[in-house]
């Protein structure tokens, strides 16, 4: 009886595994029949989840497992591609660029990525601050004076300002490849120099007209409404003109010690006496008016240089 019992139980375990055994075929059938993939997503924080889906598409694998891809991210492979069983799905900044490293051969010689690796030189950022000197600029005072001498005296010492300007600068392989500004702040504001200029004023000033005759040329200037005018200076680089074609806007060749700049209440050519020097009115420029004239000089340093000055103004006829 026992012999017939033992024989029972072989049976049954014997029928127990093999109903198994069909269930599993079944469902690897089943997983074969309806292309279940195992497909990895990796967010943006580094989070990883796995999960087994029918669908190939990123976008409706993303979709399915209800994960949103913001404005500012990106996927990789791309939201439209396909993937299949075993890939990864990575979402990150659209900023990210991905580098790929693949191993060569080449007459017989294989590089491992391993070397390459070692060979591959990173991009490295700095925060950089430097500090900059602001130019300061020269005021000039007049101070009439009956004199038969003209003397200026200084008023105040100009003193540069200071700047701090912050950069981010990228490096390969020590050398500087890229240099952005992030932000500019004034240290130390600079001091202007003042300097006061005496002229000589003759006793018949009440004249509104002096004659100056030479052996070869008689020439008469006139004050103009005995007003002063604001001069400043400018040269033909982009800071001052946008531009470096050095032409006025008469046509001519800006020339310095010749060429002056003032609104349309001077014509083209008129002949204006400034500080006892004779310039020819030949320029325009969109913040000359009213009563400012700007003198060209040869270069961006002597327009600074320069600075601001007030002077009176004669038209030489």
């Amino acid at each position: 009886m026992k012999i017939e019992e033992k024989a029972s139980i072989s049976i049954m375990k014997i029928i127990c595994v093999s109903i198994i055994l069909i269930l599993i075929s079944g469902i690897a059938v089943i997983a074969v029949n309806t292309g279940l993939n195992d497909v990895t997503i990796t967010l943006q924080n580094g989070y990883e989840m796995k999960v087994i889906t029918s669908k190939t598409k990123v976008l409706d694998i993303l979709e399915e497992n209800n994960i949103i891809v913001e404005e500012n991210q990106k996927t990789i492979p791309g939201i439209e591609e396909e993937v299949t069983s075993g890939q990864n799905i990575k979402i990150t900044d659209k900023s990210y660029t991905e580098v790929k490293i693949a191993e060569i051969s080449k007459e017989g010689v294989e590089t491992s990525l391993e070397q390459l690796l070692q060979n591959y030189t990173p991009i490295t950022e700095k925060i950089v601050k430097q500090r900059v000197a602001i130019p300061y600029e020269t005021i000039t005072k007049n101070a009439v004076q009956v004199s038969e001498d003209t003397t200026n005296k200084v008023l105040q010492q100009g003193k540069n300002g200071v700047k701090e300007i912050t950069y981010k600068i990228k490096y390969q392989n020590d050398v500087e490849i890229e240099k952005i500004v992030i932000s500019e702040k004034v240290v130390q504001e600079p001091v202007n120099k003042i300097v006061q200029v005496q002229k000589v004023q003759t006793t018949r000033a009440a004249e509104p007209r002096t004659t100056t005759t030479s052996s070869t040329k008689k020439t008469t200037t006139t004050t103009i409404n005995g007003e002063t005018y604001k001069i400043t200076a400018y040269c033909s680089c982009n800071k001052c003109c946008g531009s470096s074609t050095g032409k006025t806007a008469s046509g001519t060749k800006a020339t310095p010690g010749k060429t002056v700049a003032t609104s349309s209440k001077f014509a083209f050519g008129t002949k204006l006496n400034i500080g006892g020097h004779i310039y020819t009115v030949e320029d325009r420029g969109g913040a000359i008016s009213g009563n400012r004239i700007d003198v060209y000089v040869s270069s961006h340093a002597q327009a600074l240089q320069w600075g601001v000055k007030y002077l009176p103004v004669s038209i030489v006829k």
